[in-house]
């Protein structure tokens, strides 16, 4: 074989390797930018969980707690922010930074009243809670609009596992808020939110789609524990009772959103 035919060999096969290179960094730049998108949601729904237990305790660690996810969810906007993926629109993620702005000024002034007069102003806690409804339904629309673009792909077991995780972190803020706070009937009251009981009975479809397929090792560990803890609190979600030990539901739902991350993550390694 020539020299000039060895080259152009070797010039195709590089421009293979180049082109296969480059979906595979196209397609993990999507999924980053619908993980981010998932994260900067659920750390949302985890500071209004913690900003209710705040009201009710003023304790330092609570404080700590909503000031972590708030930095969280301001990480994965900043990622959203800078992504080369041209999934969204700038104006897109503009309008969700936005609303996420307001989001945050909302809960520095409920935060500054628990402080200085030791209890929460009921209107702005009203606010805070439309405005974060408004928010996660704008970032859910935003996903969904991702998730159907050519540069994103996900399989449906990990997609159940982060709907999984927005549904639970949705009934932690609802459980908080109507343990803790007088004006929980607001959080709960649009009509296009679901129940408590509803949210739980959805938990369990969803649970029962990441557990289809196979599951060995690590991924079979981790869903046996999630679907141990899930059993162990899922009539407190279902039968909500005021007599419930609100600590216990906490920490069983956050080692559940622990166990769920787990989970995502080994689903996709094994893709």
């Amino acid at each position: 074989m020539t020299d000039a035919r060895l080259r152009v060999r070797s010039l195709v096969a590089a421009l293979v390797l180049l082109a296969l290179t480059s979906f595979a960094a196209r397609a993990e730049t999507g999924d980053g930018f619908l993980s981010d998108l998932h994260k900067f949601r659920v750390s949302n729904y985890l500071a209004l969980d913690a900003y209710y237990r705040f009201s009710a305790n003023g304790d330092t660690n609570t404080l700590n707690e909503i000031v972590g996810n708030i930095n969280n969810a301001n990480t994965s906007m900043n990622n959203l922010a800078e992504s080369t993926a041209g999934i969204l629109s700038n104006e897109d993620v503009e309008k969700l930074n936005g609303e996420f702005d307001s989001f945050k000024s909302l809960m520095r002034d409920n935060i500054n009243d628990v402080r200085n007069t030791g209890y929460p102003d009921l209107r702005l806690v009203s606010d805070m809670a439309n405005q974060a409804l408004t928010m996660s339904q704008m970032a859910t629309e935003l996903y969904d609009v991702s998730r159907e673009s050519s540069e994103t792909s996900t399989s449906s077991r990990v997609e159940a596992a982060r709907s999984a995780a927005i549904t639970l972190a949705q009934m932690m803020a609802k459980y908080s808020a109507r343990t803790y706070s007088t004006v929980s009937q607001t959080f709960q009251g649009s009509s296009i939110e679901e129940s408590l009981d509803q949210q739980a009975l959805r938990f369990d479809i969803l649970l029962a789609e990441i557990n289809r397929g196979g599951k060995k090792g690590d991924l079979k560990n981790t869903l046996e524990d999630i679907t141990s803890k899930w059993q162990f609190i899922r009539g407190s979600y279902i039968n909500y009772n005021e007599n419930n030990v609100a600590f216990v539901i906490d920490r069983y739902s956050k080692g559940i959103l622990r166990g769920l991350d787990t989970t995502i993550t080994l689903l996709q390694s094994n893709t």
